[in-house]
Order: structure tokens, then sequence, then C-alpha cells
């Protein structure tokens, strides 16, 4: 099988099995979150140890896929006190760190880069676990539509860089981090991003969810999402140049690893939340 079809495969296999966990919602989809946290977080300790740095790996992968199951379990009400849990396996993982590693271990590195792989892998996902089960969303067509609402735009976002890159990009962008990207992709991606914002509001949000943003929100929207998946894509270009690797893993065949797929959205998810969870309101009738 080629590389094209591979990539097709996975496409055709994953994208309706991720549209149907983000439907039911719950522990399914905290599941499958903790699922992709896990692996992530493995994918980023083994570009650590490219550097010579020793991350608690089983630890790290564990909070990874353990933050969106704290999610879900909280949104149900068996969690008591969840900040002071936090607190708790936050202080565990420094006096393990200085157990296992010893002050000869490095344990200050260890410990930063096993929460960072944590946070960064799993943490950043749970935001779409908390837009499925937003206050407005009262169906779960509406919550479906608003985990997709910001997923939709990383990938117009990428498409409008690719294309528009490839028709008239000729100066890079950053070209010591990402040499394939161009400063004329970089604006082709903010105005797609903007114009699928648009269209998703008009045709998809409203009718779906009953929820809408203002026109101009709308458009503001569109570009942060645009500026923080352009972001998102060249931080993990960077981790994977200073690892001097060109994929994070090959987990998915002919699509690289689960960092290299979801590089966008760890800085989407976070700020569409934090947007959706302040502008959002309900659609004229």
């Amino acid at each position: 099988m080629g590389e094209l079809a591979r990539r097709i495969a996975v496409a055709v296999v994953g994208i309706p099995l991720v549209i149907g966990l983000v439907y039911l919602g719950e522990l399914p989809l905290a599941l499958l979150l903790g699922l992709l946290g896990g692996l992530g977080a493995w994918e980023l300790y083994r570009m650590a140890r490219q550097l010579g740095i020793e991350a608690m790996d089983v630890v790290g992968i564990a909070i990874a896929a353990a933050i969106p199951l704290y999610a879900a379990l909280d949104r149900l009400g068996v969690l008591q006190s969840p900040a002071a849990i936090a607190a708790v396996v936050f202080i565990a993982l420094l006096g393990m760190s200085l157990w296992a590693r010893g002050v000869g271990g490095r344990p200050l590195e260890s410990v930063a880069v096993t929460a960072f792989g944590a946070v960064y892998a799993g943490g950043m996902l749970t935001f779409g676990f908390l837009l499925r089960h937003h206050r407005f969303a009262v169906t779960a067509e509406a919550g479906t539509a608003l985990v997709l609402f910001p997923i939709v735009l990383t990938w117009a976002s990428d498409i409008g860089a690719y294309f528009v890159g490839r028709a008239i990009g000729k100066a890079k962008l950053m070209p010591a981090i990402s040499p394939g990207k161009t400063r004329a992709g970089a604006v082709g991606a903010l105005v797609v991003t903007v114009l699928a914002a648009l269209a998703y509001n008009t045709w998809v949000l409203r009718p779906m969810a009953q929820l809408t943003l203002a026109p101009m929100i709308v458009v503001i929207f569109g570009l942060v999402v645009s500026v923080a998946a352009q972001v998102g894509d060249l931080f993990e270009s960077m981790l994977k140049r200073e690892a001097g690797v060109k994929d994070s893993s090959h987990l998915l065949p002919g699509h690289g690893g689960i960092l290299d797929r979801l590089d966008s959205i760890y800085f989407v998810l976070p700020i569409a939340y934090l947007v959706l969870n302040r502008l959002l309101v309900a659609a004229p009738r």
C-alpha cells in the first residue's frame, strides 16, 4: 500500500470514529482523549530522550491519560476537592522524581519534562471534552458542533496555508524552524479560516446547535484560531528539529505520530474554549 493510500485509509477509519465518540461524549470521549493524551506524552518523552533527558515515562503517560478522565469524573460529581487532588498528584510527582533520580540524575529536568508532557499532551485535549459538555450544548448535536468548530477551522487553516503557499509563496515564514512555510501561506491561512468560520457559524452552528457568534466575533475567532494553529504547528516543528527527528512516531501510517496530527489542535482547543465560553449566544429563532 502506497503512502497516499495509507493516509486515506487512516482518515477514512479515524475521522468517523472520532466524530462518533465526540457525539457520545461523557466517558467514551474521555477515554478517547485519554488514549490520545497518553500516546502523545509517550512520543514527547521519546523525543526528550534523544536530547539526553529521562522523563518518568510511566508516571507522565498515566497523568496525561488521566486528565480527560479526571474532567469526566468531575462532571459526574464523583470527585471531591478536585483542586486538592491535582495538587497532591503534582507533589507526588516531585517526590517520586527525587527518589528515583537522586540529585545526580537531574531531577529538575525530569520533573519539568514529565509535567510538561502530561499537561501538553493530555491537558490541552481536555478542552475538547469541556466544549462537548458546554453549558449551552443542550443536545449531543450541539456539543458535537461546538467541538468540530475549532477542528474544522484548523483544517481550513492548514489547507489555506498549503495551497496559497504553493501558488504564490516565495518569502519563507520561519525557515530555521519549518523551511516549507511561507508568509503568503500564513496570510492565506488567515483568509481561508475566516471564510470557513463565517460559513460554519451560518450553516452548521446555527441550525445544529441553535448557537451563534456575532459576525465580527466570528471574524476575530477565525483569525485567532488560524494564528494558534500555525503557532502550534511551528512549535511542534521546533520540538522535532531540536530532537533531530522527522516525525514524532509512526503510530499512524502515512501521517506520522499523534503529535504530528494534533500539533495545531493542542494550541487551538484551549483558545477556542475561552472564546466560545465567553461569547456564544443563543441564535435568534
